[in-house]
């Protein structure tokens, strides 16, 4: 098997000493020669990278899964009595399930099993002409690509070895998952010491969502430290509002999160209550995003909430001057730009977070930061 370009990162150290566990002195072979590696190195870059790097597990379960029904029906050690070829396949709903057994995987879909798995790995071994899961889509059943899983190596009294990686990969997985569970874990314990602080030591507060509103953060994690501000802003503020003058009451303002984070929701990520305001949040200033995005909900005004430093006059320039280059027409310029009702940047939240400090909102601020980013990495309770 030929050898492949290895981008080198903190987490290869980790998959190489696994490797050096395996297979010693050829620990290095096996990892250049194996695309499946190669791939998994890809995969687990973010894992020295803290909470605030996107980790997507999808993928390496697909993996998992399909390699440990391989080990468990005994054909790492021919115990099986027949051929991997003659496996009748793992069935999908024992994978599935096994998928939301493990760590952040509660919520898990079924496409990386069925296609994105296959479709990624494609993309960085197009002439391979392999994939990693073999499907029987009309009897649902699964099979991991042997070939995949047998790496060989010349030895250096010039014999060829073939090397077994499955127990390998589920252990470079497992140390994977347990770098982000622990980085998880710090950033969790991180909002619950902040929400402990006093009110007349508010500077950590500040500086952590701050940190939690960098460009470099997981988008996840900015529309989650977004939303906890915005939700308590808004939690102060009520309108009058009443069918007759009689029956005119004073209602609090509450907004919702619609969904996970990067949804296909139609490009709505908070609605408010009772004003019926949408809000959604991109960490771009892209024309084209925000135009798709008003044109979703036919036009209907949106509060964007923007991952930038620019302040918002030059948000909505930029935004303008896109408009004006890529339609031309200053009618349809403004039809749309009248729609953008409102521009949140990053000093926005962060002036909103100082004045909710000074309002002894911090703990709930920070509860609910707790409470979203645990729903939306897949983290239970018993998990912490």
């Amino acid at each position: 098997m030929p050898n492949y370009e290895i981008n080198y990162h903190p987490f290869t150290a980790k998959i190489l000493e696994i490797l050096e566990k395996h297979f010693a002195e050829y620990a290095v072979d096996v990892f250049e020669a194996s695309p499946l590696l190669g791939y998994l190195n890809i995969k687990t870059k973010s894992a020295n990278s803290g909470s605030k790097a996107r980790g997507a597990f999808a993928n390496h379960y697909a993996l998992y899964v399909l390699i440990e029904d391989y080990i468990a029906k005994g054909f790492f050690n021919d115990n099986a009595g027949y051929e991997y070829s003659q496996y009748e396949g793992a069935r999908f709903n024992d994978l599935f399930r096994r998928q939301r057994e493990l760590p952040f995987g509660a919520k898990l879909q079924n496409h990386a099993l069925n296609a994105r798995l296959n479709d990624e790995f494609k993309k960085f071994y197009s002439t391979l002409g392999k994939q990693p899961i073999i499907r029987d889509i009309e009897k649902q059943r699964y099979w991991i690509q042997d070939d995949l899983l047998q790496v060989q190596i010349r030895q250096k009294n010039g014999i060829d070895c073939i090397y077994n990686i499955a127990h390998a990969i589920i252990e470079i997985i497992d140390a994977y998952v347990a770098s982000k569970k622990a980085a998880f874990e710090e950033f969790i314990d991180t909002c619950q010491q902040i929400a402990k602080l006093s009110e007349n030591n508010p500077e950590k507060a500040i500086d952590f969502v701050i940190q939690q509103l960098k460009p470099t953060v997981d988008a996840r994690i900015f529309e989650i430290v977004s939303y906890a501000v915005l939700k308590a802003k808004y939690g102060q503020q009520t309108i009058w509002l009443g069918d007759e003058k009689e029956t005119v009451a004073e209602e609090a303002l509450i907004l919702y999160k619609t969904g996970r984070t990067n949804a296909n929701d139609g490009g709505i990520d908070f609605v408010m209550k009772p004003l019926g305001l949408f809000f959604q949040v991109t960490e771009t200033v892209d024309v084209g995003k925000y135009f798709l995005d008003i044109d979703k909900v036919q036009r209907f005004p949106i509060t964007f909430v923007v991952k930038s430093d620019e302040t918002i006059e030059q948000i909505r320039a930029t935004i303008r001057n896109q408009a004006l280059t890529k339609y031309k027409i200053e009618a349809v310029v403004e039809s749309y730009m009248a729609a953008v009702e409102e521009i949140i940047n990053t000093q926005s939240l962060i002036d909103a977070f100082t004045e909710l400090l000074e309002s002894a909102k911090l703990q709930e601020v920070m509860n609910e930061i707790i409470t979203q980013s645990k729903v939306e990495f897949n983290h239970s309770n018993d998990e912490l």
